[in-house]
């Protein structure tokens, strides 16, 4: 993929990985279009990079066609998607609020969803990129944070199957599986990051991975990528990796 020169639609852009991985398209000469939910933020982003500003919640319904309609008004075309709007909650299953089900859906699932259905069509005809941020709650399950993981997952089952159905077309698809990110996700779920290890990474080595995996269509990465080692664990030995789990958290 191309990325000079190319149209590329960011979500989740205010700030953490969305802001990074904005500052790093617009660095590699595309032109970017930052959407997000907190109108100051984004405008900072947008004044530091140059990016275009779309204010936009992805928890309502529609919010995802509707802003593939308004990237479309801007600049006619969409060449390149980030899905990386992403919100959490943490706590015991029996105690989240049905609310907080419907919005870690929406956003997480649902929107991305909606997005790449508005969007591929055109990059079918003319090729593009299609890259989503997942997580390692998706690949391995994390106690109390039960509907984030299962929107993960499904994420997660939707970048490949997406993958698989393009094949031979000019449209790749690319998931980034992160682990602990230094941003303000886990203050916003509700309960804070405390562990030791692993230590959170940097936004912008996400970002560096995302663009990376666009501009030489990479199935996925995992950051870091000893990720993968849980998630073979896990698939050849279950039983031991569930007996780890239990232990370690």
């Amino acid at each position: 993929m191309r990325l000079t020169g190319a149209v590329a639609l960011v979500t989740g852009a205010s700030s953490g990985i969305g802001a990074a991985v904005v500052r790093r398209l617009v660095e590699a000469g595309s032109h970017v279009v930052a959407a997000g939910r907190d109108a100051d933020r984004l405008a900072r982003v947008a004044a530091q990079t140059g990016a275009t500003a779309l204010v936009s919640d992805l928890s309502r319904p529609g919010a995802g066609r509707e802003l593939a309609e308004c990237a479309l008004a801007r600049h006619a075309r969409v060449d390149v998607l980030v899905n990386n709007a992403g919100v959490g909650w943490a706590g015991p299953f029996v105690g989240m609020a049905d609310a907080l089900t419907d919005e870690l859906l929406a956003v997480n699932l649902r929107a991305p969803i909606e997005l790449t259905r508005a969007l591929l069509p055109g990059m079918c005809h003319r090729g593009g990129h299609v890259a989503f941020v997942g997580s390692i709650a998706g690949r391995l399950g994390v106690g109390n944070e039960s509907v984030y993981s299962a929107s993960k997952a499904g994420l997660d089952a939707f970048a490949q199957s997406l993958r698989l159905e393009l094949a031979g077309r000019r449209v790749g698809v690319s998931t980034v599986v992160p682990g602990v990110v230094d941003t303000e996700f886990f203050t916003r779920r509700g309960q804070p990051y405390r562990r030791r290890r692993p230590r959170p990474l940097a936004p912008d080595r996400v970002a560096d991975a995302l663009v990376d995996a666009i501009a030489r269509d990479r199935a996925e990465v995992y950051v870091p990528g000893w990720l993968r080692l849980p998630v073979a664990v896990r698939g050849l030995l279950p039983g031991m990796y569930r007996r780890m789990a239990n232990r370690f958290g």
